[in-house]
């Protein structure tokens, strides 16, 4: 703070420039600071809260979606009709393949099926579809099923039926009441139904769900950002390596970049399906709000910034106005003190002898000041001085100069005016003198006054004492009068 006292009224631009500095940096560094506390607890909430609350979501309207067609799966595998119909020998194609119609159209499945063990053949609502072979990798899922303990499996696989179309079979073994296995049975999904629940889900959650299997396909659904669902997990987006690192530890929290910004994801294994599910959110959706609140921040701060700047050249340049007035003016009456008139005599000296006009000095005197400041006390005798000044203001011209010599005398040069005309307006200023003093004060004052016109070669502290000389001889005759030197 001692080196802005000592800069100096020049150097207001840079006490203006380093508040400014100040401000804006302690405004700034404010709101960065609760910004990035803001956005590190959005972030951290979201990553340790709102998406595995909405991956778990997610899984718990999985576990519900499949509910319906594990039930009706169950419910085929243990129908009277198909344990009947398979131990008579299959004799009726026609009959299973209605029922079958049935379960399909009744519960809008994409597919119903029955696979026999004793005849291996594939029963399809639209009829026999092949035999299943154990060599076959489509029918691999036969023999897994066939040998499992378990009454049923999801799996994901490819449906001969309808164009090799992905689906989601809910396999479910038939066993007669002596647990011998008589085959497998069930109802499919598409994929696309998949698809559309991760849509309605990242339209209820606010965020991107989609599901990858093991081989890091994206089997439904799509990542942030993307409009059309991707074939596979994009490695040009960093995607694919934070995809294979969550895969590989199994799921967790992680984060990955765009071109668009940060990107945070929860993934989570889902045994049913044997999928990851993939749930992501941009981080700059999640942090709009404290971005917005930066951005407000910040012109709130603006707008401060500058009412403070102008704030302060307010008051530096009053303080200045005050502290410049009060080195070249008298504090009490207003009037110009010797130091500053110096500089203004100079330069009116310098005029007249270069116009070839002639300058007068008036030097005046309040008669008897030092009894009214004893009689009165300085407080009154304060106002006889202001009403001192008033008056010779009220004689004045613009084009005169006027000043408090000390004490209760008052000097004042007059451009243009020859030894008469001086006397006339210290004449003047006697007169108003008086009549203001005797109206407005508690005393009447009356003036003396000392007239001098400039001299050929003569400089101004000869001017003054001749002007002195003729107030001491205006004095000496008996005051309130006007004398010419």
């Amino acid at each position: 703070m001692r080196k802005i006292i000592d800069l100096g009224f020049g150097d207001k631009g840079k006490l203006l420039v380093f508040l400014a500095v100040l401000l804006v940096v302690g405004f700034s560094g404010t709101s960065l600071l609760a910004y990035k506390a803001a956005r590190d607890g959005v972030r951290t909430s979201i990553e340790e809260n709102a998406l595995p609350v909405a991956a778990e979501s997610v899984y718990a309207r999985l576990q519900r979606d499949l509910v319906q067609p594990i039930f009706v799966s169950s419910m085929m595998a243990n129908d009277t009709f198909l344990h009947d119909w398979v131990l008579d020998g299959e004799q009726t194609p026609g009959d299973i393949q209605k029922f079958l119609t049935e379960v399909q159209s009744r519960y809008s499945t994409i597919t119903a099926f029955f696979v026999s063990d004793r005849s291996r053949r594939y029963y399809h609502q639209s009829g026999i579809l092949k035999l299943v072979d154990p060599d076959e990798w489509r029918d691999a899922w036969y023999w897994r099923v066939r040998a499992m303990t378990e009454p049923y499996e999801l799996n994901v696989d490819v449906d001969l039926a309808n164009a090799d179309a992905l689906t989601v079979f809910i396999n479910y073994r038939v066993v007669d009441v002596d647990g011998h296995f008589l085959g497998a049975a069930g109802v499919g999904l598409t994929v696309d139904a998949m698809a559309g629940m991760a849509a309605r889900l990242r339209d209820e959650f606010g965020t991107s769900v989609y599901f990858v299997d093991p081989d890091g396909i994206i089997v439904a659904g799509m990542p942030a950002g993307y409009k059309e669902p991707l074939p596979t997990v994009n490695h040009e987006r960093a995607l694919g390596e934070v995809a294979m690192k969550a895969m590989e530890a199994g799921g967790g929290a992680f984060r990955y970049h765009t071109a668009n910004g940060d990107v945070l994801l929860h993934v989570r294994w889902l045994p049913e399906v044997r999928w990851f599910l993939f749930v992501e959110q941009a981080e700059a959706a999640s942090v709009a709000g404290s971005r917005q609140a930066l951005r407000l921040n910040l012109g709130v701060y603006t707008g401060i910034l500058m009412l403070v700047l102008l704030a302060a050249t307010l008051t530096v340049d009053r303080f200045q106005s005050r502290l410049e007035r009060a080195a070249t003016h008298d504090t009490l009456t207003g009037a110009l003190n010797r130091l500053a008139f110096g500089a203004v005599a100079d330069h009116a000296i310098k005029d007249a002898r270069r116009t070839g006009s002639p300058l007068s000095a008036v030097m005046i005197d309040a008669d008897g000041f030092k009894a009214v400041n004893d009689r009165f006390g300085h407080p009154d005798g304060d106002k006889v001085l202001k009403a001192i000044v008033g008056a010779v203001v009220s004689v004045m011209r613009q084009s005169d100069a006027f000043c408090r010599w000390g004490g209760e005398e008052f000097f004042f040069l007059l451009p243009g005016c020859d030894p008469e005309a001086a006397k006339a307006v210290a004449e003047k200023v006697r007169t108003a003198a008086e009549e203001t003093t005797t109206r407005d004060c508690p005393v009447t004052v009356t003036l003396s006054a000392g007239i001098a016109t400039l001299r050929d070669q003569e400089d101004f502290d000869a001017l003054v004492r001749r002007a002195d000389d003729a107030l001491l001889q205006a004095k000496r005759a008996g005051k309130n009068r006007s004398v010419i030197a």
